[in-house]
This record gives structure tokens, sequence and C-alpha cells, in this order.
């Protein structure tokens, strides 16, 4: 792994265990929030005695969830041992941590054994892998034949994309290294599966970068202080701004990709 693969890394982990991301995200870091997440829910096609990965789990809600619709066993692997932690409280409040357990791990090198995972959901984390073809791959490996992977996440027009959406603040946004959605499920296909769906919900964005965009303008007008950005509110400003042209543009969006391994 390279020097910048690492810092990439260390920076998306940093700054999605973060106050700043709970206050500009919520609860739910993906777009399209609990009700998209129960279509990806339902695409996996498990229950009761499975087992299911997800990949990139963050404070835990979509792994809580899953557990909590099927009654499946989850298994949340993210790279920031403050996310872990935090998921590991908010399963239990939930009385679900005999059924739900979060680990600290890598999406490229997965704490799993090869076969074991009956199902994988992986939301708005993709695009801020180095190295994607090789977390396909992983996902393929811990995966039984026959499991499904159910994964949503960024698109981009990369070609018309500014500047400033290019840069490692544009990384950790999950726009500088998202891929238009044809290459994603080109991608998840080269990895040992057999794509069954694509579909686009580029609104879910909108609305996403809608709702970012609207907590920034609060934080200004109460003083320009967010916790965590340590002084770096202008540019978050500025790469919310260019987002949101680029999804109006078109040049930016979401979507989803259903696959089952072969």
């Amino acid at each position: 792994m390279t020097t910048d693969a690492a810092e990439v890394k260390a920076c998306c982990a940093t700054a999605y265990s973060s106050a700043a991301a709970r206050f500009l995200l919520g609860d739910r870091f993906h777009p399209g929030g609990a009700a998209l997440t129960s279509r990806l829910v339902r695409a996996l096609r498990v229950g009761a005695g499975s087992n299911v990965v997800d990949v990139a789990s963050g404070p835990g809600a979509s792994a809580i969830q899953l557990a909590t619709e099927t009654g499946c066993h989850v298994v949340g692997v993210d790279l920031a041992q403050a996310s872990v932690a935090g998921a590991t409280q908010a399963a239990a409040a939930n009385l679900l941590n005999d059924r739900v357990r979060f680990v600290v791990g890598d999406a490229e090198a997965l704490p799993l054994a090869d076969a074991t995972m009956d199902g994988a959901l992986c939301e708005c984390a993709l695009c801020t892998f180095p190295d994607k073809p090789r977390a396909a791959a992983e996902l393929a490996r811990v995966l039984r034949p026959g499991a499904r992977l159910a994964l949503s996440d960024i698109t981009a027009r990369q070609d018309r994309l500014p500047a400033q959406l290019g840069g490692l603040g544009a990384w950790i946004a999950c726009i500088a290294d998202a891929r238009p959605l044809a290459d994603i499920a080109a991608l998840i296909g080269d990895a040992g599966f057999a794509v069954e769906t694509v579909e686009r919900h580029d609104d879910a964005l909108g609305a996403t970068v809608e709702r970012v965009q609207a907590r920034l303008e609060a934080a200004r007008m109460l003083g320009g202080r967010i916790d965590g950005l340590d002084g770096r509110l202008d540019d978050v400003v500025a790469i919310a701004t260019s987002a949101s042209q680029a999804v109006a543009r078109g040049d930016l969006g979401y979507g989803v990709v259903i696959a089952r391994r072969l």
C-alpha cells in the first residue's frame, strides 16, 4: 500500500468517526437513509441464522437495521476504532449484542474466513477505498457461492468534475475517486459476481447534499465552528457547493448494484 493510500484510509477513518460527521450527516452516513437500506436488505434475501457482513459499518445503524429486519447475525467491519466502539454501544442499547458485533478491519483485507458469509452490505464506501478491485475481491472471498452483495455508492463522471473535487478533502467526501455506475458494476462482475440489478438513486444524493449545505449554513450562523473541522469550514462549504452544482448537472449521482457470488 502506498503512502498516499495509507493517508486516504487514515483521513477517512478519522473523518467518519468524528463529531463533525455526525453533525453533518446524522446517524446515517449514506444517501437514501433507512429506506434505501431496507431496499438493499431485501435484496440480500437473508433471514434468521444467516451471517452477513456490513463493510465500512460506521456508526452501526445499517447493521442494526439489517439484524432487526431479517433476524440474521451481522458483523460490521470498520477501519476506525472509535466507530466500532460507538456501534458496539448502539447494538447493546438495541439489545442486539448477541446478534450484531463490530470489529476493526480494512475493507481491502477483511478479517473474515473464506466463504463464511451469506450476504454482504456495503453502503457509500467503495468510493473511499484506494484499491477498489482488491476490496471487491475481498467481498467475493468471504461470501459463500450464491450469496448476494448489496452495494450502494456515489457515482461520478470524473472528466466533468472541477479540480476542486479532486483533492484529499473531496476523497473524504466520497467524490474524488467515485466511478460511473457502469464501471462499478463491471468492477463487481470482474471480482466473481453475476450482477443482477443496477439502479440509479441520484435524488437521494441531491437530498443529502442539500441537508449538508443547510447544516453548514447553520454552523456559520452560530459562529462558524464545527467540532472536528478545525477551521476548515470554508473548505467544506466550497466542496459542498461544488458537489451540489455537479449533482444538478448530472455529473454526480448515486447508484445501487445487486450481485450474486458465482
